[in-house]
């Protein structure tokens, strides 16, 4: 994921759903150690004090630990995973409700768009 400097989300929140979404892909596990902050401003390009703010929120949601001298590490919990991936799946059909709604779209519809497209995608894999 990108970081969108233009976006009203803050950057240290897209930076902590960077990581969330990376957990949810399987490119990250519980236990793994994330960059050191000065490696991951250098690669977003962002003031340290940015990283250091995204991983304060980390460790605040209880999605990292620090380790004195060892590094920042994804917290080693399973069901943290889980909570994580319903949480975003949550998130993402809530957008996509209100975009529905937007349109005009009555639920019944809604549940029908989204039953053809979901068939549509089991056809094609």
């Amino acid at each position: 994921m990108q970081l969108n400097f233009n976006s009203p989300k803050p950057i240290y929140l897209q930076m902590v759903d960077e990581v969330k979404k990376a957990l949810a892909r399987g490119e990250l596990s519980p236990g793994d150690k994330i960059p050191s902050l000065k490696e991951r401003a250098q690669m977003s390009q962002v003031n340290p004090n940015t990283v250091q703010r995204a991983y304060q929120e980390m460790e605040r949601e209880g999605l990292t630990e620090t380790l004195r001298g060892q590094g920042t590490f994804i917290k080693n919990d399973l069901a943290l995973l889980q909570t994580i991936r319903s949480e975003m799946a949550q998130a993402a059909v809530r957008h996509f409700i209100v975009e529905m709604q937007e349109l005009g779209i009555e639920p019944v519809e809604m549940e029908r768009i989204l039953n053809m497209e979901l068939h549509k995608g089991s056809k094609e894999g």
